[in-house]
């Protein structure tokens, strides 16, 4: 999708990212080598992966799983905020297949 398709979409879906990074060739998600939606990559600021994989332990839908779930994104955050190791460095996401267009990367 375009830029002015995104941002319609965030608005309509009420949604308030600090950023959208769009990837229409593929590019970044084949550097990360990205295979679900969503898979979180937090790199520092020395441009080193320190955390890789899903959001959390409970690939679920239901809301409810929430609040009991090990969030490993907000714990690689924390962590590295307070100069430490990141304890889980990479997890298994899961969500749905990412499929590119071009499969020659």
């Amino acid at each position: 999708m375009t830029a002015s398709e995104e941002n319609e979409y965030l608005t309509k879906m009420q949604a308030v990212p600090t950023a959208a990074l769009l990837d229409p060739t593929g590019q970044i998600g084949h550097l990360y080598d990205a295979k679900t939606s969503p898979q979180m990559v937090v790199i520092n600021p020395q441009g080193i992966v320190i955390y890789d994989g899903a959001i959390d332990d409970r690939p679920t839908t239901d809301l409810s799983d929430i609040s009991e779930a090990t969030n490993y994104l907000n714990l690689a955050l924390k962590q590295a905020m307070a100069g430490k190791q990141v304890e889980t460095p990479a997890t298994r996401p899961y969500g749905c297949s990412v499929k590119y267009s071009d499969s020659s990367h």
